[in-house]
Formats: C-alpha cells, sequence, structure tokens
C-alpha cells in the first residue's frame, strides 16, 4: 500500500491548490478526483458563467453601439458556438491543473475515494479497479453540488441546475429562475442578453438578501429596466409539465402561474459529502465543522471549501487550503481575513468587510459615505457611470470596516479595498493617497475625501 504525507480528496478550487502548495513544501502529495480537476469552479461554476457574461457583454456593448457613433448591423450569434467557446476555455485551464500537478511530482488519481478512520483511502479508479492509500494527513475538499428544493412537481418537470444551463443547444424563448441570489442573477444577466425573457423567483423580500441593501436594491432597479422581471417575497406552489412548464408561485397574498420554456433551480447548494461516511466527523448545520486551522474533530483530517459552508467562494476555498497546509506544517495561520465577494451581474457589484447592517450590529459607531459614479470622468467617457461606491468606516477612529462597490468592472477594483481592511488602514490613509486619472477607482478617493468632510467633487 503507497504512503503518502497529505492526500487532498478533491481537485478544485480549493483542493488542487492545497495540494500544490503541499508538494512545495516538501510532502509526498496524493490527490483523489472522481470528475474533472477543476472541481465546480472551472467545470460547471466560475468559468463557464464568465465566459458566458463575457458573450452577453459583447453583445450588450453592439446593441448600444449607434450611440457611439458606431453602426453595427445584423448582429448574430450562436449558442452552440459560444458553448463550444466555453468548453474550449474549460479544457485549456483543466490541462494546465494537470500540468502543474505533473510539475510538482503530485500523485494524481483520477477515481472515487473513500476515506476510513483509519486514514487509508479506498479508490475506486476511472477503469474500474480498486486501490488503496493511506496518509498522515487528509485533507476534504469535495465541494458542494446544488440544493434543489422538494417543490410539489419538481420530480415531474425538466430543470436545469448551475451544473448544465450552458450546455443548452438553444436559446430558450422563456426562462424562469428559481432563486434571486449570485448565481441565479448572473445566469439572469447571460439570457437575458441573448434574448430571453426571464423573470427571477425569490422567497426573500429582495435579491441579494445576504448583501448590501443599497447594492441590491440598486441592481433590482436596473434589470427590471432592463426587463427582468423580479418576483420577490414570493413562494412557490408547484411546479406542472405541459407544452412549457408551469410555475405556480404566491405573492402578496396572490396566486400567479408563470409559464416559461425553461426551468433553472439555483435555491443555493448543499454540501458533498461523499466519500467521507466512515469518518465520525462532527458537523454544525450539515456542514463539517472545522476549527481555525480548517482541522476536523479528527486529527490529522482537515476540510476546507463548500463543504465547511460559510462563504462558498473558490478563492476562500484555496485560501483554506493553504490555511490547513500551514498548519500540517506548523506554521501560524493569519486571524483575520478579508474576504472580497464578488457578483458578476450587469452592473457588477464587488465588496469587503462589513455590510452597514453588520457593522451596527457588531457596536460600532458607524459614519457612512456614498459617492454615485454619474460623474466620474471615466465611468462617463465609457457609458458606464451607473453605480456608485459606499465607505462603511467606525466613526471614533476612521478604521475601515467595510466597502461596497457597484458599477462595470468594480470586480476589479474590490482587491484594493480589500487590501486596506486586511491592513487595519483608516479612511484618512485613502485620502492621502494618489489615485490615477481618469480611472474608475478614483470615486474611492472621492468617497474616502467627502466621508472626512473634505470632498472636492463631492459634499
Amino acid at each position: 500500500m503507497d504512503k503518502f504525507d497529505v492526500a487532498v480528496i478533491g481537485g478544485g478550487p480549493g483542493g488542487y491548490v492545497a495540494a500544490i502548495r503541499a508538494a512545495k513544501s516538501g510532502f509526498s502529495v496524493a490527490l483523489i478526483e472522481a470528475r474533472e480537476l477543476g472541481g465546480t469552479c472551472l467545470n460547471r461554476g466560475c468559468i463557464p458563467s464568465k465566459t458566458m457574461l463575457k458573450h452577453a457583454e459583447l453583445i450588450d456593448q453592439m446593441k448600444k453601439a449607434k450611440s457611439y457613433g458606431i453602426t453595427v448591423n445584423d448582429i448574430s450569434y450562436s449558442l452552440p458556438e459560444m458553448v463550444q467557446r466555453k468548453n474550449k476555455i474549460v479544457n485549456q485551464l483543466r490541462n494546465g491543473i494537470n500540468g502543474l500537478l505533473k510539475q510538482n511530482n503530485i500523485t494524481f488519481f483520477h477515481g472515487y475515494g473513500v476515506v476510513q478512520a483509519d486514514k487509508t483511502i479506498q479508490i475506486q479508479l476511472a477503469n474500474e479497479t480498486n486501490y488503496s492509500i493511506q496518509s498522515n494527513h487528509i485533507i476534504l475538499a469535495t465541494g458542494s453540488k446544488p440544493f434543489v428544493p422538494q417543490i410539489e412537481g419538481v420530480n415531474e418537470v425538466n430543470f436545469d441546475t448551475s451544473d448544465t444551463i450552458f450546455d443548452l443547444k438553444e436559446i430558450p424563448s422563456s426562462l424562469v429562475i428559481v432563486g434571486g441570489g449570485v448565481i441565479g442573477l448572473e445566469i439572469a444577466c447571460v439570457f437575458h442578453s441573448l434574448g430571453s425573457k426571464v423573470e427571477i423567483v425569490e422567497m426573500a423580500e429582495r435579491i441579494l438578501p445576504s448583501e448590501d441593501e443599497a447594492a441590491a436594491t440598486f441592481l433590482a432597479e436596473q434589470l427590471k429596466q432592463k426587463g427582468i422581471l423580479l418576483h420577490t417575497g414570493t413562494k412557490i406552489i408547484g411546479l406542472k409539465k405541459a407544452k412549457k412548464t408551469t410555475v405556480e408561485i404566491e405573492t402578496k397574498g396572490e396566486r400567479i402561474q408563470l409559464q416559461t420554456e425553461q426551468l433553472l433551480i439555483s435555491a443555493g447548494r448543499t454540501p458533498n459529502l461523499s466519500g467521507t461516511e466512515e469518518l465520525p466527523l462532527q458537523f454544525t448545520n450539515g456542514f463539517i465543522q472545522v476549527d481555525q486551522h480548517m482541522q476536523t474533530s479528527i486529527p490529522g483530517i482537515y476540510a476546507i471549501g463548500d463543504v465547511i459552508g460559510g462563504y462558498q467562494l473558490a478563492h476562500v476555498a484555496s485560501h483554506e487550503g493553504l490555511q490547513a497546509v500551514k498548519h500540517i506544517l506548523g506554521e501560524k495561520s493569519a486571524s483575520k481575513i478579508a474576504v472580497p465577494r464578488c457578483v458578476y451581474t450587469f452592473p457588477e457589484i464587488a465588496s469587503v468587510g462589513m455590510t452597514e447592517e453588520q457593522a451596527k450590529e457588531a457596536g460600532y459607531q458607524v459614519r457612512i459615505k456614498k459617492v454615485d459614479l454619474t460623474g466620474n470622468g471615466k465611468a462617463i467617457a465609457s457609458g458606464e457611470n451607473q453605480g456608485f461606491m459606499k465607505l462603511i468606516a467606525d466613526k471614533q477612529y476612521g478604521e475601515i470596516l467595510g466597502v461596497v462597490m457597484v458599477g462595470a468592472h468594480v470586480t476589479e477594483m474590490i482587491s484594493q479595498a480589500t487590501a486596506f481592511i486586511h491592513l487595519e488602514a483608516t479612511v484618512e490613509e485613502i485620502e492621502t493617497m494618489i489615485f490615477p486619472h481618469p480611472t474608475a477607482s478614483e470615486s474611492l478617493f472621492e468617497t474616502a475625501a467627502a466621508w472626512l468632510g473634505k470632498g472636492i467633487h463631492y459634499n
């Protein structure tokens, strides 16, 4: 039986990153993955959605090109060709991960691994042969899968999840999306740009219920202006299959039937516990319980990423994988981590730190400043001045508690705000910096100056 210093179950952005860091630290490493390298993020989530969002963005730009003095005639597009490009990008990145594993002498097992309490891992390989390995340290990075609620009639209708929606052969004339969270909203933007009639059904009183209320409200208005229909505070009563799928909803005491060609269920994700059934793990709300070092209730067995809950984000999983390896090495882990959160809708939302509500609940004396992008020169020149910057800071010391950005390309700017929070900077430190002009990012400077009462273009 082969023995390894570290064995990782799951080859997603948490698992493969942990495996590479462990290998670079001098450990012998095994990586077991039952499906494709890259996990959900690369194969069915982050990369496919961002590829399709780029297609949608180009279509939108061509549709409004006339306002720039550019005439574009007869716009046409092919969903199969878009899917083909998406698959090409996914394959390129997947091959890159495979190359990194080889480069770092990581033993890769393409198969299904079951972890035993004695740290033996039974692997059923893709060719259906069985193999066993042992490891001193095991990192569980099995990820998550789409959650499908038990709606009446759900087993009688055809529906997609985020795992399948980007492999459609034809653009649907209509699409009803169950769930107004990040995934559902991004997919709504894609198919609206492709020409589908899109309706979103969300049980909470607003979309993005866990994000900043001002940002969610602004995005909702923008989506409505585009023609996307939002049914918030709405319960799904049942689903029926006919020529089209019927979605019966109840909103404000009234029952309504929606007819749709395509149905997407995007109601969150549930942990994938496959391969951990033999372990006497402790759980919290269905997720594997870990300590601050990512170690489970079993010494030497760690868990990271979606399977432990919290922020179900690829970059968080990668960070947690690195934290687990640090603990195995006996290194100290960072205690306070600022997590940037990105929503790639039209417009984008990016945030880091506390929301306004969270800061107040935490007992801070909070001062808020919000500056619109309507006066930003670069944003106006680009025709992308819909949005705002919002700064949430402690009134007494000016410590930055949270930043919210809404607008085009803000997901590329949020790392700057993340660095300020990570370094426990103050609003004054932002205001004393020089920001390049013209850029959309200089609105962060304007917001900080206005927060301090020193605003040039804003009070």
